[in-house]
């Protein structure tokens, strides 16, 4: 169940209730790609700096190690330790962006394992057969994703393929969730609007996708191209025509600035591997723009990555430690600018509940946006 609690302008603010546990939204999901975030960060981790809902991958979880391996065992939640909500993706983006060699047909799509290289057929049937196996709390339609460079005869085909491809995972889901033995019967399921930077194709797959009644709607194809004002175009003709009392989530996506943004547009759920890679690499986000760690300025610096934060690097670690262990190749160092930079983006969303709670939010996000970009440039 989704439930408004306060709007300002098209921003909502929202929550839902999962049998694994009420989300409260704007949301950003913690991307776990194999049941794990990278960079050593454990579940209780993720715990301790306010994880809402942690994301898998359909895919790679298929290949390695194995959905029915995970089910049974008792599901994925089980696997990983995790009580709190899970969304795994359908596979649909992987399939597109790391099978080099792949067929496309009406049942769905035979392409290759890049992990092993043996052959696998995925479509509407199977992602979801997979994710039931998972036992996650939602799971994402099986969808192409066409290129934001594609032209507009193999998009519009793509997004009514994909459309027919959404019928029968509903259908499917329906069947599954009816079976003796599934893990979550109550899994629930998200429909996702394609079209690349074509606003009518938007606007018309949002609309023949909101009559099928879902339990949530994403809009996928974006932050693979376009620029950004594109993509909040793409997001301000197409949102409207998605049920409002359904959550709207934006998926790989994106910076802080393109949340606040795309907040401001009426999304609810968004995920993005940036706060994890970039950590993993020393770029940390702070409220006065990003900082790198690998900077020589930073050699001798004992101040935390940023002063008043609560996350567990910045609690007890200096800029100069945590850098040593980066150029040494300690994994530790790894891990607390990860769990820094999720602790920022997680908190960054209370922030904005509480600007919304509080009908503040566009001060909130003036204010925001301008000081980080003040400090990025002094950070320079």
């Amino acid at each position: 169940m989704y439930r408004i609690l306060k709007k300002e302008g098209r921003a909502k603010r929202a929550e839902m209730t999962t049998v694994h546990g009420v989300v409260q939204t704007p949301v950003f999901m913690n991307v776990g790609t194999v049941a794990a975030i990278k960079g050593a960060v454990a579940t209780s981790d993720l715990e301790e700096i306010g994880t809402q809902v942690e994301l898998s991958n359909t895919y790679h979880l298929h290949v390695r190690p194995g959905d029915e391996l995970i089910k049974s065992v008792g599901g994925l939640h089980k696997f990983m330790s995790w009580e709190k909500p899970i969304l795994t993706d359908s596979g649909g983006f992987q399939v597109f962006s790391l099978a080099k060699l792949r067929k496309i047909t009406e049942e769905g799509v035979a392409f290759h394992s890049h992990i092993d290289g043996r052959k696998i057929f995925m479509g509407p049937e199977e992602s979801m057969q997979i994710q039931s196996n998972l036992g996650s709390t939602i799971a994402m339609a099986f969808d192409e994703c066409p290129s934001s460079k594609a032209d507009r005869p193999y998009v519009q085909n793509s997004v009514d393929r994909t459309t027919r491809w959404l019928v029968r995972c509903q259908k499917k889901m329906r069947e599954l969730n009816g079976l003796e033995g599934t893990i979550n019967p109550s899994q629930l399921l998200f429909g996702i609007n394609q079209g690349a930077i074509f606003d009518d194709i938007r606007i018309e797959h949002a609309k023949r996708i909101a009559e099928l009644d879902l339990d949530g709607y994403a809009v996928g194809g974006l932050a693979v191209g376009e620029t950004h004002e594109e993509m909040y175009h793409i997001l301000e003709e197409t949102v409207p025509y998605l049920p409002e009392n359904k959550p709207v989530y934006l998926m790989g996506v994106g910076t802080p600035a393109n949340i606040l943004e795309a907040v401001e547009r009426g999304v609810d759920f968004f995920d993005c591997v940036y706060p994890s890679r970039n950590g993993r690499h020393g770029h940390l986000y702070t409220n006065f723009g990003k900082i790198n760690l690998f900077n020589q300025k930073y050699e001798k610096d004992m101040r935390p990555i940023e002063e008043g934060c609560g996350c567990p690097a910045c609690r007890r670690y200096s800029r100069a430690y945590i850098r040593h262990l980066l150029k040494a190749k300690e994994m530790l160092g790894m891990r607390l600018c990860v769990l820094h930079n999720l602790y920022f983006y997680n908190t960054m969303m209370t922030e904005i509940r509480d600007a919304l709670d509080e009908g503040r939010f566009a001060a909130y996000k003036k204010e925001k946006l301008e000081r980080m970009k003040q400090g990025q440039m002094e950070n320079r």
